[in-house]
């Protein structure tokens, strides 16, 4: 029924290790990315990092961690997933692929609680023991084999009570008796801040066979650190093998040496050396949380903070290995940071989730002051989004078409803090406009043409109704419209302009084909139809022309030294011909579309004979005219012979496979690339390979990746006609022509996410888009520390949708006594005073009151609703207020009146505009759900309430009738709890919702039910695990057309960046697809061996699935384009429909995002 794919894949960094994985090779970083781990390398050029592999896992990763097997050169990864999935990958030479070694389920899941902090894995300082802490009080240690036949095999040792339940930071000390040892960092009780620390050995035996049973008695060391904001310890490694370690029998007399532990704290670092049992102390200048770190070597790290500052700690040393003191000093700005790790070189790694990866040359000769290098695009975590669809700005809707997916403009709030931004993405060709040539309408055809023997173009025609115009390119990038060029005729329409062999240029017009020589600027010789005739189409090559006389005629002229007229062919039946191509591959054929018959002929130029023909009429559809026609090698030689496409009269565009030897014609497929025909443009690629660019209302980019042909739109509103234009000033570049303006572009070579940022400094909370003011409006919160003191406001911006910069003057939130949080933001179209229907936006507030204590100050919050209206200098003014008991946490509109959804209710507001500056915001009718409402979705005059732990209840909200007041009204309710984080409506009676485990379900009332109580029930009819909680679920509305196989619903924002389609499948194709997903499960598989169905099974505290209930996984059944032919038909046995079925099948989907 249901079908989720990603638009743009999770790109947060969580996870980052740096590991020696490739025999002969330097060491790599492994990056964890929700379900996926990449693999980058330093690049020897560039110097920077590149992503060379990228594995997907079915589960989300919680734990990445390197481990060395004895006597071994290369490292091994451990990998654990969120549902307690563990496994090693390690790379096999012969094979040239990871493979899993060793792998895992804890079966303790079932009875254990659950950490209140994140999972950690920690390795000792040899790579070959682990301990894993996943529960609260519980250790799990393993170790690798030590047997030599073995040593790639992790054994699970134990699992162990610990007493120490609230562990911050946890750590294996470098020792030297071979015996490990492990610090613990670790708070008493969760309501006082304290820090502990406690040191144990990891074995009680010297062979470290027996496991410690980490009781009080086992304590090798155990002290109070005086930050009770300590949460962070770094091991430090001996040194250099020169600086001994000397053991002073007098313990008054010794001294901290390398070898301990720094306990990182808020206000002050503590060294402690656990062999001498000393310790160094030394305060920081200035406070703050620190959250990351790297080594850069035994007395050098990297920390980073909470607020993205970084900073450099050195340890002071006496004699090479002797502590006497610790220093910290800020050295730049990063994004806040989940991971560091140092690659080298001078290269350092900031991994983020709360803003974009970077890397950093650090000056580590003197200053060590750092230099960004490089970064990593990253949009999470998505807190709100909304749809921006490029080819329909009108109405209220956010209504897009099936064809759009490169005009479709998502716009998301993401980041934290200093690293909040506005993130525009669009998924598409980049089209990178380079300039503006002129300003001009009606431009029918351009041709690129060198005015001498150059490698390069310099010469633009550019072809109107009744005229040509002419353009200069120099060197230097200096443009010049000139009257005349080496004799072409400029006074009418250029239907071809090109350059052929000898130097010399071939120009045909309505009425004569010319050949000019370009050194003399003469024409050597011409061509007319007789009898009055006009050419309406035209192709060539070195040798031939290939024209046509008034649609009815076929004709072919020989190039020599003049124009020879070899052959006339008129088609039969009175058919007319509708376009005609010479593909440049192949110059003794050529390519015939006919008008009235709707077939397609290959044909000899020189006897015009046809070799191959093929109808492309679909039945009796009498619309389905060529319009346009290209053939070429798109895909690889190697992979597949030339491509003949076909732009119909209909949008569709139809492709065969052209054989190379008898040019026969096989292997049909149709693509709808828009509602009406294409226009075809080559694109040269090199090596004898072409790229398509098809303009139509939505330019797409035709080429081949991965061994087949992809469609992707372009990120070019209106496009009308191209051509490549490649210049020595302006290399590579294509010349667009729109409606009314001529312009240069850089055209990318293939698909990808475009993501444009406008970096805002502060949390973007909330945003809402305004069609008619062309504006987004944002509420921000922002972080600034002061005196020591963290300060937060709350504002709210304007940002042009055109410009994408920020507008307008902000207006700030500012109660007196308190900090005024921004909790929802909605535009909306109300009556004025006059009752003219006006832009407006509706901002919901909070306001914690700091006096209660934490437990009562939910319920004690207070809120206002504020409706701002924009001047005419695009400002905000405040148009009315309302304040409220509780806090307003989301908002919506039935009609003109407000919904807000408060602390513990759900209230109806009328909304009546006394005049430009002043409303009244009147309650109508009120309604109480189970707990909390975190989101709310209206469809008509029902509201789904998603509440924080009791799921979705329907509410209907029903106007004065009569003497009855209004009122809202329970009509269904789902009775499982969940922990709701957003919900939408998906069609009639079905609503999508989502919760804090990454599950996704329709819901939908049970309508057949016996009793009216079975009728309210409302059951799930669909549900999958997506790995990542999602923040936010925008609908859309799709004209899509019959034969869809999924009607794309809604855009879904997650916490890990990720953005995804959700749509609903066409009955005629669930069972189709759900069969097709679970041979794919069964057959595809991924490294670390875990399952498909047990990844996307639903999953909550109160039940697991087996499998994903009626949803199909895009992501998977996209996979199926990448295997072997052989697995492809071992996956169709049994479907009903063939392999290229199939094949195309899925190759529609994909084209939906």
């Amino acid at each position: 029924m249901a079908y989720v794919a990603p638009i743009h894949r999770p790109n947060s960094v969580r996870h980052a290790v740096r590991a020696h994985l490739f025999p002969g090779e330097d060491e790599c970083l492994v990056l964890a990315k929700a379900n996926r781990l990449e693999f980058w390398k330093v690049d020897e050029d560039s110097a920077l990092l590149s992503q060379f592999d990228t594995k997907v896992i079915y589960g989300t990763i919680s734990i990445v961690q390197r481990i060395r097997p004895r006597d071994a050169d290369t490292d091994m990864l451990f990998i654990g997933t969120d549902r307690f999935q563990y496994f090693t990958i390690a790379w096999n030479p012969e094979l040239r692929a990871f493979e899993t070694v060793n792998s895992w389920f804890d079966v303790g899941e079932k009875h254990l609680r659950d950490s209140q902090s994140q999972d950690k894995c920690i390795a000792d300082p040899t790579g070959r023991f682990m301990v894993v802490l996943l529960w609260e009080g519980v250790l799990n240690i393993l170790r690798m084999s030590p047997k030599k036949s073995q040593k790639q095999i992790v054994h699970w040792d134990d699992q162990v009570r610990i007493s120490e339940l609230f562990i911050k930071s946890a750590t294996f000390l470098h020792v030297e008796t071979g015996q490990p040892k492990i610090a613990f960092l670790y708070q008493t009780r969760t309501d006082i801040p304290d820090a502990q620390l406690v040191t144990y050995k990891l074995y009680s035996d010297e062979k470290n066979t027996q496991a410690s049973r980490f009781e009080t008695r086992d304590q090798l060391d155990r002290f109070e650190i005086q930050d009770p904001g300590a949460a962070m310890l770094i091991p430090v490694g001996r040194g250099e093998e020169d600086h001994k370690r000397y053991i002073i029998r007098n313990a008054a007399q010794a001294r901290a040496q390398l070898g301990g532990v720094i306990v990182v704290g808020e206000t002050r670092l503590l060294y402690y050396d656990d062999a001498a049992k000393k310790t160094v102390e030394t305060a920081l200048a200035e406070a703050s949380i620190f959250v990351a770190w790297a080594e850069y070597d035994v007395s050098h790290y990297f920390i980073a903070d909470d607020y993205g500052v970084l900073w450099l700690l050195e340890i002071q040393l006496d004699g090479g290995a002797v502590v006497t003191g610790m220093n910290m000093q800020k050295i730049g700005t990063t994004s806040r940071a989940n991971a560091l790790q140092y690659m080298g070189s001078g290269l350092l790694f900031v991994g983020s989730h709360y803003g974009d990866s970077q890397v950093f040359r650090v000056d580590t000769e003197s200053s060590w002051k750092i230099e960004l290098v490089q970064e990593l695009r990253n949009i999470s975590p998505v807190l709100d989004f909304t749809i921006m669809d490029m080819g329909n700005r009108e109405g209220e809707e956010q209504a897009t078409n099936e064809y759009s997916s490169g005009q479709a403009r998502i716009v998301t709030g993401s980041g934290v803090f200093k690293d909040g931004s506005l993130r525009s993405v669009r998924s598409g060709v980049g089209l990178e406009d380079v300039g503006i040539l002129a300003e001009m309408e009606n431009i029918r055809s351009l041709f690129p043409v060198q005015s001498r023997s150059s490698a390069k173009t310099d010469t633009l025609v550019v072809s109107f109704l009744l005229e040509t115009r002419i353009f200069k390119f120099d060197p230097t990038g200096d443009i010049e419209e000139v009257d005349s060029f080496k004799g072409m005729s400029l006074t009418e329409h250029t239907l071809l302009a090109q350059n052929i062999s000898h130097e010399r240029l071939l120009q045909v017009t309505p009425t004569a084909v010319c050949l000019i020589d370009l050194e003399g600027g003469v024409a050597l010789s011409s061509w007319q139809p007789e009898d009055g005739g006009l050419i309406t189409s035209a192709s060539a090559s070195d040798e031939w022309v290939l024209l046509s006389l008034d649609g009815k005629s076929l004709l072919s002229l020989k190039i020599q030294e003049d124009l020879i007229q070899t052959q006339h062919n008129d088609p039969g039946d009175n058919d007319q011909i509708a376009c005609i191509h010479i593909p440049p591959q192949y110059p003794g054929i050529g390519v015939i579309g006919f008008w009235k018959s709707g077939r397609v002929s290959i044909v000899d130029v020189k006897t015009l004979q046809p070799l191959h023909s093929e109808s492309l009429r679909r039945k009796d559809d009498n619309t389905s005219i060529p319009r346009d026609i290209v053939l070429a090698q798109v895909l690889p030689p190697e992979l597949g012979g030339p491509t003949l496409f076909v732009a119909m009269e209909d949008g569709l565009v139809i492709t065969f496979n052209v054989s190379p030897t008898d040019f026969s014609l096989s292997g049909r497929k149709s693509v709808v690339l828009g509602m009406r025909y294409a226009r075809l443009q080559l694109l040269q690629r090199g090596h004898g390979i072409y790229n398509v660019f098809s303009t139509s209302e939505h330019p797409s980019l035709i080429y081949a990746s991965e061994g087949r042909i992809i469609y992707s739109a372009v990120t070019a509103d209106d496009a009308t006609c191209v051509c490549p234009f490649d210049t020595e000033a302006f290399p590579d570049s294509i010349v667009v022509a729109t409606e009314n303006t001529l312009k240069l572009a850089k055209l990318d070579r293939e698909r990808r996410t475009h993501v444009q940022t406008l970096p805002m400094g502060q949390t973007v909370r909330r945003l809402a888009y305004s069609r008619n003011e062309h504006v987004f409006a944002l509420g921000c919160i922002k972080r600034e520390v002061i005196n020591n003191e963290e300060i937060v406001t709350s504002s709210i911006k304007l940002v042009d949708e055109v410009i994408f910069d920020q507008v307008g003057k902000d207006f700030i939130l500012n109660n007196s006594s308190e900090t005024e949080m921004v909790e929802a933001v909605i535009r909306a179209e109300l009556p004025d005073s006059y009752g003219k229907r006006v832009e407006r936006f509706i901002v919901g507030t909070s306001l914690p009151d700091d006096t209660q204590s934490s437990a009562r100050s939910r319920d004690q919050v207070k809120g206002r609703i504020l409706v701002f209206g924009i001047d005419s200098e695009r400002n905000l003014y405040q148009v009315a207020q309302h304040e409220l008991k509780g806090a307003c946490r989301c908002l919506g509109m039935i009609g003109d009146n407000i919904v807000a959804g408060l602390a513990k209710t759900i209230v109806v507001y009328r909304y009546n505009e006394v005049t430009s500056s002043s409303a009244r915001i009147d309650r109508l009718a009120s309604y109480r759900p189970s707990t909390y409402p975190v989101d709310i979705a209206i469809n008509e005059n029902v509201i789904a309430v998603a509440d924080l732990m009791k799921s979705v209840t329907l509410v209907k909200f029903t106007p004065y009738t009569g003497d009855e007041p209004p009122k809202l009204q329970e009509i269904a309710r789902h009775h499982h709890a969940a922990w709701s984080t957003t919900v939408s409506h998906v069609e009639e009676s079905s609503w999508l919702q989502s919760d804090a485990n990454g599950n996704l379900m329709i819901l939908n009332p049970n309508k057949e039910g016996v009793t009216e109580e079975d009728k309210k029930r409302m059951d799930i009819t669909s549900e999958i695990n997506l790995g990542e909680m999602v923040n936010r679920i925008r609908k859309i509305t799709v004209d899509s057309s019959e034969n869809a196989v999924v009607v794309p619903k809604a855009f879904l924002g997650t916490v890990e960046g990720g953005i995804y389609l959700f749509g609903l499948i066409a009955p005629r194709y669930l069972d189709l697809l759900i069969r097709f997903q679970t041979n794919l499960a069964s057959t595809v598989q991924c490294i670390g061996g875990l399952g498909f169905n047990q990844y996307r099974s639903f999953r909550n505290e109160q039940r697991e699935g087996a499998a994903p209930f009626r949803f199909v996984d895009g992501e998977l059944i996209e996979r199926f384009l990448d295997v072997d032919e052989e697995i492809q038909e071992q996956i169709c046995t049994g479907l009903g429909p063939d392999v290229e079925t199939m094949r195309n099948l899925v190759e529609e989907l994909k084209r939906l995002h």
